[in-house]
């Protein structure tokens, strides 16, 4: 092992410290704040990671790859839930559904369910002083609470996450609690990784660079902190879209159902179905009917499979399949920008009831440019536009939902949107108000950079080339013969 390799390493162990400290120390999700600046220099450590592993030969890099995205990922499962107390509704989503009961038809805190209530979600006396504890409705506080977050209302999650919390909760021992969610986080996290990797070996272009590209997502902090140790159900959102957008372009029926999956796990997925029409408007193209059978071959199989996920919850529920998600949107400010940080790059510059209707319109201008202008042989490349830029005129302040574009830098190699889930973090963990505006604008101004250099850079192979550089194997110092150029940015 040469000392670059060596360096990665040091480096990956700095980073798998740093997680273990952060996410180790059994912090309550109601006490996040504290858990920011550790989370800030796993990031900070991890792009040092990723800026050492691009010089390394193939077998070294993908060794730590590999090695290092099992360590990561294993330091999310450390700890009960640090930041998040989601993975308690999918606990009981699950243990509603296996007594035959529809999630969609009782809200935690009814009394319909209360034979169905442990000591675990439904600490009582003592148990309840924790501050991650949510009182029950007509309810002594200090008599009976819970851990699910807003008991008093439906389930806001779409079928296929349920029909995931399920089969955990089949799966799982009896009193198991949060560790079969978490370790299924962390299967789902690896086997993304493990797709990536594949895929990128396999794809022209990249098959050199494959081992630091899967980097972007293995070794992220995001990936342990949001997918394992919280469990959310992202991961598998993420990697059904990571198998939809490496599948659209060859096999457009299977890469739809695919999109449609990850859609019913996770609404989000959606947006990167137009990544997999990229360039179906392209001047000079395909003709008029040939574009509409290409779209109804992705639109119409993603549909099919929404449609027949709801359908099993549609015939055995009472109320609404959508739940709480109309609830949800209105309580996180998206139909009131004034109300949270919701739009808060637009709202320096408009006035609060004009921030909803122009990200509208940034959305449909990007859709149309991708749509028009895309690489139809690269769909992760819009996919990853057009989802950071959701992100930057809506500034969600939920750092888990940033995980997917955590997988389509890597798939896309744009380092500059790996600012995104950073941001999402610092509004989710940041300890003073506006904290959140200012990370999502710097990175926009990371992003515009990005652009604008790629923009004007020289032809490849020129010694001017932005971050073209790479140390050939062995090499440890700078000197004649041992740089060699290589274009990063495919």
């Amino acid at each position: 092992m040469n000392c670059r390799a060596a360096g990665t390493a040091v480096l990956l162990l700095a980073l798998v410290g740093t997680l273990v400290l952060a996410i180790g120390e059994e912090a309550v999700p109601a006490d996040r704040h504290g858990l920011f600046w550790p989370y800030a220099l796993a990031w900070a450590i991890f792009c040092a990671a990723l800026w050492a592993v691009r010089g390394l030969p193939r077998r070294q890099a993908m060794s730590l790859v590999i090695v290092g995205g099992i360590a990561v990922t294993a330091t999310g499962l450390l700890s009960p839930p640090a930041t998040s107390t989601d993975s308690y509704r999918y606990a009981w989503d699950g243990r509603v559904q296996a007594a035959g009961v529809s999630p969609y038809d009782h809200a935690p805190a009814e009394a319909e369910l209360m034979p169905l209530r442990d000591s675990w979600l439904f600490p009582r006396g003592a148990g309840c002083e924790g501050p991650d504890r949510y009182p029950l409705p007509s309810a002594d506080p200090m008599t009976s609470c819970t851990r699910i977050n807003r008991p008093a209302v439906h389930t806001v999650y779409p079928p296929l996450a349920e029909a995931y919390f399920l089969l955990v909760h089949g799966l799982s021992p009896a009193e198991a609690r949060h560790k079969p969610l978490q370790i299924g986080g962390a299967l789902l996290a690896l086997a993304t990784s493990a797709v990536l990797l594949i895929a990128l070996s396999n794809r022209a272009g990249t098959r050199d660079d494959a081992p630091a590209y899967t980097a972007c997502y293995a070794w992220c902090p995001a990936v342990p902190l949001e997918l394992v140790n919280n469990a959310h159900v992202d991961a598998l959102g993420v990697l059904l879209a990571v198998l939809a957008l490496t599948t659209a372009n060859r096999y457009r029926v299977l890469g739809g159902a695919l999109f449609g999956a990850a859609t019913a796990v996770k609404l989000l997925p959606a947006v990167t179905v137009p990544g997999a029409l990229s360039g179906l408007l392209a001047s000079g193209g395909s003709t008029p009917k040939r574009r509409v059978v290409d779209a109804l071959a992705v639109v119409g199989p993603a549909a099919l499979v929404v449609a027949l996920a709801y359908l099993p919850y549609v015939l055995v529920s009472r109320g609404s399949v959508l739940g709480y998600l109309f609830g949800y949107l209105t309580e996180e400010g998206y139909d009131d920008a004034g109300s949270r940080d919701r739009y808060a790059l637009l709202r320096l510059v408009l006035p609060d009831s004009w921030a909803f209707h122009a990200a509208l319109g940034i959305l449909g201008i990007v859709i149309f440019h991708v749509l028009r202008h895309g690489d139809a042989d690269r769909p992760w490349r819009g996919a990853l536009v057009l989802t950071g830029v959701g992100f930057l005129v809506f500034t969600p302040g939920y750092s888990w939902y940033a995980v997917l574009v955590v997988a389509l830098v890597a798939l896309d190699g744009r380092w500059e949107w790996l600012g995104v889930p950073l941001a999402s973090g610092a509004a989710y963990m940041g300890t003073g108000a506006g904290f959140g505006t200012i990370a999502y604008a710097l990175v926009a101004l990371m992003v515009t950079a990005g652009f604008v250099v790629r923009a004007v850079r020289p032809p490849a192979g020129s010694a001017y080339s932005f971050l073209r550089l790479r140390r050939a194997p062995g090499h440890c110092r700078m000197g004649a013969g041992t740089w060699l150029w290589k274009d990063r940015f495919r």
